[in-house]
């Protein structure tokens, strides 16, 4: 696809590494050692293609069966219209089983750097966490990754399926008024960036947005970008190659528009109000503590969590750590406030 011949590495650009670094939390600094003392290698072009089949190999793909537990949960794969002259998206519909609606609804995105993950692999902790003791429903957005597909690509899949759920909301039985779109890392990226489309676009529109971590800055340009690479599990090296992966030749490109990567918004009005939650000790702490502070700047509302000694991905790494209870508790309690309010 081209992704290593014009690759540019973030290192080595003359801007000097930060010396000291926030410390981990010592449960979550124990559970990150004792996945391994040595180096990660970074992702790079050259081994992204073998990272990505190692990750579908570590990572298999629950089944429609898996998902529903035992009948716990009622499961349906859905697959919709895509985006003019894509193809169709698929979406994961999900629910406890035996509820009555029309349901609140989170329309989620899955992380793993836009080059990585799916949309089912997400659901059972999503289902377990927010679906069961809310008593919601929840639609998981398969979308295409990089760098088969670019920029807007996967973003327009995102968009197509948002469309036809909130458009056929009493087929689905939600509540097309309670839909809060999130996602988690790459995820998190892409519904800041679907929040922003959708608003420009006139189209749905969503009751919240929750942003977990989210990747929203292609430059690597912020402290905590240089500060954090090569400690926790995400580095500068590796985000750089999926950035390139997703934008190609636009990669760094100065009029980049802010649906490919939100940090470059100058425009943050008229959003939905945003949960932002980063880790004190994670590369991307800096460009989530920024979006919120310039949805503040705009006269918008954001809640902002940033977890002392957290690193990126830490409550899927370690979930029974006191800090990724908390984590868990307030993202919960963000939810049932937006549903609860909207339903007053």
């Amino acid at each position: 696809m081209g992704l290593r011949r014009s690759f540019r590495s973030p290192i080595g650009d003359g801007v000097p590494a930060p010396k000291a670094a926030p410390p981990f939390d010592p449960e979550l600094g124990a559970v990150l050692a004792d996945m391994g003392k040595g180096p990660r290698e970074p992702i790079t072009p050259d081994n992204l293609a073998a990272r990505q089949q190692l990750d579908a190999a570590a990572r298999p793909r629950p089944t429609t069966e898996d998902l529903r537990a035992d009948g716990r949960f009622e499961v349906t794969e859905l697959r919709v219209p895509g985006p003019p002259g894509g193809p169709e998206v698929t979406l994961v519909s999900a629910r406890p089983s035996g509820l009555v609606g029309p349901l609140p609804l989170p329309y989620y995105m899955h992380g793993g750097a836009m080059v990585m993950g799916n949309a089912w692999s997400v659901l059972p902790r999503i289902l377990r966490e927010w679906a069961l003791p809310l008593g919601m429903a929840v639609i998981s957005v398969e979308y295409r990754l990089a760098p088969g597909a670019r920029y807007p690509d996967p973003l327009e899949d995102c968009y197509a399926g948002l469309l036809w759920a909130t458009g056929h909301a009493a087929e689905l039985d939600i509540d097309p008024d309670c839909v809060i779109i999130g996602g988690k890392s790459a995820g998190g990226g892409l519904a800041a960036a679907l929040a922003l489309l959708a608003r420009d676009r006139d189209g749905p529109e969503p009751l919240g947005q929750l942003l977990l971590c989210p990747m929203l800055d292609d430059r690597g340009s912020t402290f905590s970008s240089r500060q954090m690479s090569g400690l926790g599990l995400w580095d500068l090296t590796s985000n750089a190659t999926a950035w390139q992966a997703l934008l190609g030749d636009r990669y760094g490109a100065e009029d980049l528009p802010p649906y490919a990567a939100p940090a470059r918004a100058t425009d943050l009005s008229r959003l939905p109000p945003a949960y932002v939650d980063v880790g004190s000790a994670e590369m991307f702490r800096d460009e989530g503590v920024a979006y919120a502070g310039a949805i503040w700047r705009a006269g918008g509302r954001a809640e902002l969590h940033v977890w002392p000694g957290a690193y990126h991905g830490f409550d899927s790494v370690a979930p029974e750590a006191a800090l990724s209870r908390d984590a868990r508790n307030a993202r919960t309690r963000w939810l049932q406030r937006q549903f609860a309010d909207r339903r007053a």
